[in-house]
């Protein structure tokens, strides 16, 4: 079981460097990783698991987060509107075309390897088309191509930016970190 003390922090040498291609098929130990990914998320939304472990809550994590420099995400979450569960263990995710329209989320971002508040908001695009590889609960991977929007695409858009050693706080404008463009709207959360 992943907890806290597996997450690096920001500052960490790892964080700033781009991840590796997952070689396909996939090994035994990647497919671990990616499960336990997962666990950590599920463990992090679950109040009981979350306080006993110390657990910060999350909606996704990438394999860099780990200290391991390879191309995986894991995401946990519903789409603002609650409607729609994603539950995601994506393998060398590359976003292959996105839409030209922006959002952000009103309340900013958060990031388990950053330990502080960060003001300010990250702007992303609004829909995003990814491809990939993903691996199923019954440990069968299978090559996807996925169109997101909102919420969601801006969770996976946070975490394929780890894959390229970018944080969220290095998108932030730091001379006026809540100048929005009068055409952007927030995701509003239902």
């Amino acid at each position: 079981m992943l907890t806290m003390k597996d997450i690096i922090r920001e500052g960490h040498e790892a964080l700033n460097k781009v991840a590796e291609e997952v070689q396909i098929p996939l090994s035994d130990e990647d497919r671990n990783t990616l499960f336990l990914m997962l666990e950590y998320i599920r463990n992090s939304q679950d109040e009981e698991i979350a306080t006993k472990y110390q657990l910060r809550p999350s909606v996704g994590i990438a394999a860099p987060q780990i200290n391991i420099l390879k191309r995986m995400i894991a995401i946990y979450t519903t789409d603002e509107k609650n409607e729609v569960l994603y539950n995601l263990m994506l393998v060398n995710p590359k976003i292959i075309s996105h839409s030209e329209e922006m959002t952000f989320l009103q309340q900013g971002e958060g990031c388990l390897s950053v330990d502080r508040e960060v003001p300010g908001y990250v702007f992303r695009y609004k829909k995003i088309t990814v491809q990939g590889y993903q691996l199923n609960e019954n440990g069968d991977l299978l090559k996807v191509k996925l169109r997101l929007k909102g919420y969601v695409a801006i969770v996976v858009q946070h975490e394929i930016d780890h894959l390229h050693g970018i944080l969220f706080t290095e998108r932030i404008d730091k001379a006026n970190p809540y100048k929005v463009s009068e055409n952007l709207n927030p995701i509003i959360f239902e």
